[in-house]
């Protein structure tokens, strides 16, 4: 936090979002919720993990921790790029437009950008810049991209499964065998590789024109990553596992006053020594993309980096467990020597939290959290009741995405707390303006940042709530509806802000230069307009873009290193093919690979 500034924001997943495709995506929904927070004087949209995720439809349990969900991309976007007609999106499956359907649209979505994928194979003028910008971000984000795709392109031809129960030749593969690979499902990873630059063109226009209204996007990483994912299956010598690649020992946390079994959370644990011994380099690389694409970032089960509850694989409870140390400050440092000392940087540190933990969070000047919820929950004194809190280095929320909204938990609370909460934000016994009140508690304490949910802006129960932690089903569904953000809303919204001192007026935006026009034609993003309406911009292409992930322009005019076009089928790049001609069973009709490429596999 630099200069002691005081911001606000909204906590939204962009799956909350509402759209005609059965779940939130990066469209003309996303845009419309920036410009609400402009009007409402916020600053922040905090975000969940925007990865791409697995089995159970966590954030927190994704294939990658570098790749994007796809689920995420707009069909629209798709349209407007000659991707899909209007007749391939006619069949979305009915759904409520409360609540994601994931067991419906997750195999929709794929059929669609199987299409998708088909056409852009074909050659066609109009997609020439398209397929230059794709060689482009291939090539830019190759160091995590050649990894994720083909971890992907082997999860389709095995059938979805984890890859502990692939054989043998796949679990663990040579250099020689993943070069082989590379060859014969050279077109299921150019798949991979399709989605993940749409993907990431939709994501940072999306950035991009929030910056520009004056919003900055807070994301979300875990410390820890999927025992299922390409990160571990690429990398297995960096993690706690036996010569078959299965995990030693698992992380979780200890029994507490909420479990007396604790939380066995099944996910493999870091070998640090390891990491150590290369310089921290995938951590470096991990923070590195995190910070490309997103402002701030909040890192879950920050005291993990302290030490870390270790629990032999196999277990059925975590009781077993025990802590083991970790080398925080060396990796911090390592991280600041790479990036920069002044790390952008939330520590979730939530929990029974030690000393040592608070040591190593203020060593490097990363904020805390501070929940409401927990201030209130009870009777006694505790450091989330805001005359508690003693520095503005912190972030208060009203409540996370593992709490139920505010207006459903002050309804499950005991009438002498309900009485507490009440007289202290001066609140009448109209629980219906219980979610406002605690926002403007928070918007009045000295906490440097202020996040809500949107939920509790709308004044939602319990229905509208994100995630239940210890629930394995019904969790990550919620959505918003269409109409929700009311002018008035946003005009309360925004003079509490100001009454608080949390809005910033803009600065004048500085003359621009006169733009060059690009070979991208209409498919240029340097106008950072918000799509139109509900469906697409009107008469143009507004999302193609050109900026790399890292924000600088990639567009240059290119030809294959055999001198052909680069939209021939087949292109190559540094002399290998990045997509084939003919489908993985030797046909030729340009069929996209099949298999499920949203969860992997797996048979919802």
């Amino acid at each position: 936090m630099k200069n002691n500034e005081r911001l606000s924001g909204i906590l939204l997943h962009p799956t909350s979002l509402p759209s005609p495709y059965g779940i939130g995506d990066l469209g003309a929904a996303a845009y419309r919720f920036v410009d609400f927070l402009e009007k409402a004087g916020q600053h922040l949209w905090q975000i969940l993990p925007l990865t791409h995720t697995g089995y159970g439809d966590s954030p927190y349990q994704s294939f990658s921790a570098y790749a994007g969900q796809p689920l995420l991309i707009s069909p629209d976007h798709l349209k407007e790029l000659g991707l899909v007609d209007a007749a391939g999106l006619a069949d979305v499956p009915p759904g409520c437009p409360e609540a994601v359907d994931y067991g419906a649209i997750i195999p929709w979505k794929q059929s669609v950008y199987e299409k998708a994928y088909t056409r852009f194979l074909d050659a066609s003028p109009r997609r020439l810049p398209l397929y230059t910008e794709f060689l482009d971000f291939v090539q830019a984000e190759k160091d995590w991209l050649d990894d994720y795709a083909l971890f992907m392109a082997c999860k389709s031809v095995n059938g979805g499964v984890s890859w502990l129960e692939w054989e043998d030749k796949y679990r663990m593969p040579t250099p020689e065998f993943k070069e082989k690979l590379r060859g014969t499902l050279k077109e299921q990873i150019g798949f991979y590789q399709f989605l993940q630059f749409i993907f990431y063109k939709e994501w940072m226009h999306l950035k991009s024109y929030a910056n520009d209204h004056g919003v900055r996007i807070i994301g979300d990483i875990p410390i820890f990553v999927s025992m299922d994912s390409a990160d571990v299956w690429a990398n297995q010598h960096l993690f706690q596992l036996d010569t078959k690649g299965f995990p030693l020992r698992v992380a979780g946390v200890p029994p507490d006053y909420f479990s007396a079994t604790g939380q066995l959370w099944g996910n493999p644990l870091y070998d640090w020594e390891a990491h150590e011994k290369e310089g921290f380099s995938w951590w470096i690389s991990r923070i590195r993309h995190q910070l490309k694409s997103l402002d701030i970032l909040r890192i879950d089960h920050f005291r993990g980096f302290e030490s870390y509850w270790a629990v032999p694989y196999g277990e059925e409870t975590a009781i077993h467990g025990k802590w083991v140390p970790a080398p925080g400050y060396e990796l911090f440092r390592a991280i600041q020597e790479a990036l920069g000392d002044e790390l952008p940087i939330i520590a979730e540190d939530l929990g029974i939290i030690t000393p040592e933990v608070d040591a190593l969070r203020q060593e490097f000047h990363f904020p805390g959290m501070k929940v409401l919820q927990f201030a209130f929950d009870n009777l006694g004194e505790n450091n989330y009741l805001p005359y508690r809190f003693t520095t503005p280095d912190c972030v208060c929320y009203t409540g996370t995405h593992d709490n139920d909204t505010t207006l459903g938990w002050y309804r499950t609370l005991s009438p002498e707390c309900q009485q507490r909460i009440r007289r202290y934000i001066r609140c009448t016994d109209d629980d219906t303006r219980i979610s406002r009140e605690m926002i403007a508690a928070a918007l009045g304490s000295i906490a440097g940042y202020v996040i809500f949910p949107l939920q509790d802006v709308l004044g939602y129960g319990s229905s509208a709530r994100m995630n239940t932690p210890g629930t394995a089903s019904g969790n990550w569904s919620w959505r918003f509806t269409e109409g929700a953000l009311r002018e008035e809303l946003a005009q309360a919204l925004r003079e509490d802000t100001l009454l608080y001192g949390r809005y910033h007026m803009p600065e004048p935006a500085a003359e621009e230069p006169a733009k060059e026009e690009t070979l991208a034609g209409n498919h240029s993003l340097d106008e950072k307009t918000a799509p139109a309406g509900n469906d697409s911009p009107a008469g143009k292409d507004t999302l193609a873009g050109n900026d790399s992930l890292d924000g600088k322009k990639t567009l240059t005019e290119r030809t294959s290193p055999d001198g052909k076009t680069v939209l021939a089928k087949g292109a190559s790049m540094e002399g290998q093919d990045t997509l084939a001609d003919s489908a993985a069973d030797g046909t030729s009709d340009g069929t996209a690979a099949k298999g499920s490429l949203l969860n992997g596999g797996d048979d919802r």
